[in-house]
C-alpha cells in the first residue's frame, strides 16, 4: 500500500499535469473557434501589437482552474472560504468578460457586476484580514471596503496591464509559485496548492501567448485572473497577516504601473475610462521594439527583487509596510521614467 505522503505527492503531480494539459490543449481549441468567429484583436493607434490575433484564451485557464477548485471543494480539500470566491464570484467576473469579449457591454453594467463579485467574495473570505496601521487596527468596516475596492481594482488592473505578450502570464506565474514558496517557508504548504494549479494553468495558456503570440487572454481570462489573486492575497492574509503584504510585493510591478498611470492620467484631467497605450510597460515595449524584452524584465524584477522582499516580510525580518514601501519606490521611479500616464 502507497503510503499517504507519497500518494499526496502523485495525486498533485497528477493536478498539476492535468492543469497544464488542459489549459494548453483547450487553449488551441479556443483559438480556432476565435478564428472561425472573427473574434480578432484588430490593431489601431493604442494597440502594442501590429498582426490581427484571436482573443479569449483566457476561457482555458477559467475552465481548468475552476474544474480544479470544484474537486478540491468536492474531496474536502479546499475550504468554503477560498472555492466559494473563485467558483461563484470569480464565475461571475468570468462570464462578463467573456460576454464583453464577443460584444461590448456597458461599464456601469460591466462595474456592476464586479462590485457583486467583490462584495460576495469579501463576504465568504471573511473581509480584509486583521491589519495594523500606525499601530491600529483597521476597524471591520473600513476593512471591508478596502477589500472590495481591493478585488475590484485587481481584475480591472490586470485587464490593463495585459497589452503585450506574455506580460499577464509571467506576472501570475512569478505570484503564484512565490506566495505558494512563502506558504512553505511559514510551515503552511497546503494553503499553496491552488496557486501552483492556477500557475500549472497559466503556463498551458503561456504555450500559446508567449511573444510573438497566437492568441491574446481576452477580458474574460485576464479580469479572472486578477480577480483570483486578489482573493489569494485576501486569503494569505487571514494565514498570517505578513503574508498579505508579502503577496501585495509579488504583485508590485502590475499594482505601481497600472495605479500609478491612472492617477497621472487623472491629474492631467484625461477620461480614465477610454482605451490608451500610456502604461509604463507599453511605452517600454514601443521604446526597445520587443514584447519578449519587456516580459522577460518583469520576471526578473519579480525574481530577484519582489520575491526576497516578500520572503523577508513573510519571516518578519522586516516590518510589512517598510517592506512594501522598499519593494515599491524602485518600481515607481521606473515607471516614472518610462511615462506612465503619458502619452506615446
Amino acid at each position: 500500500m502507497i503510503d499517504q505522503p507519497l500518494s499526496n505527492i502523485l495525486w498533485l503531480a497528477c493536478l498539476f499535469a492535468s492543469a497544464f494539459f488542459l489549459t494548453l490543449v483547450l487553449t488551441a481549441y479556443l483559438r480556432r473557434y476565435a478564428l472561425a468567429s472573427s473574434m480578432l484583436d484588430i490593431p489601431n493607434q493604442r494597440s502594442s501589437h501590429s498582426v490581427p490575433t484571436p482573443r479569449g484564451g483566457g476561457v482555458a485557464v477559467v475552465v481548468s482552474l475552476v474544474l480544479a477548485a470544484g474537486l478540491m471543494y468536492w474531496l474536502n480539500l479546499l475550504a468554503a472560504t477560498l472555492s466559494l470566491p473563485i467558483l461563484v464570484s470569480g464565475g461571475v467576473v468570468a462570464i462578463v468578460g467573456f460576454l464583453d469579449d464577443h460584444g461590448h457591454i456597458a461599464a456601469r453594467w460591466r462595474l456592476l457586476a464586479h462590485f457583486s463579485a467583490a462584495i460576495t467574495a469579501v463576504y465568504w473570505l471573511g473581509g480584509l484580514p486583521p491589519i495594523e496601521l500606525l499601530g491600529a487596527e483597521l476597524p471591520s468596516g473600513v476593512g471591508y471596503v478596502v477589500a472590495v475596492l481591493l478585488l475590484v481594482w485587481m481584475l480591472n488592473l490586470y485587464n490593463f496591464m495585459d497589452g503585450i505578450d506574455g506580460i499577464a502570464g509571467i506576472q501570475a506565474i512569478t505570484t503564484c509559485v512565490g506566495g505558494a514558496i512563502l506558504y512553505v517557508v511559514v510551515g503552511q504548504p497546503a494553503m499553496g496548492e491552488l496557486a501552483i494549479v492556477l500557475a500549472c494553468s497559466v503556463a498551458g495558456f503561456l504555450v500559446w501567448n508567449f511573444p510573438p503570440a497566437r492568441i491574446f487572454m481576452g477580458d474574460a481570462g485576464s479580469g479572472f485572473l486578477g480577480f483570483v489573486l486578489g482573493v489569494f492575497a485576501l486569503q494569505a492574509g487571514w494565514v498570517q497577516s505578513e503574508l498579505f503584504f508579502s503577496w501585495l510585493i509579488l504583485l508590485g510591478v502590475f499594482v505601481v504601473d497600472a495605479t500609478l498611470t491612472l492617477l497621472v492620467r487623472l491629474l492631467r484631467g484625461e477620461r480614465v475610462y477610454e482605451a490608451h497605450r500610456s502604461h509604463a510597460y507599453q511605452h517600454a515595449a514601443l521604446k526597445y521594439g520587443s514584447h519578449l524584452t519587456v516580459s522577460l524584465t518583469v520576471l526578473l524584477i519579480n525574481i530577484l527583487w519582489l520575491f526576497p522582499l516578500a520572503y523577508l516580510v513573510a519571516m518578519q525580518r522586516i516590518n510589512d509596510l517598510l517592506g512594501l514601501s522598499i519593494a515599491y519606490m524602485p518600481l515607481v521611479f521606473v515607471a516614472l521614467k518610462f511615462r506612465a500616464g503619458r502619452p506615446t
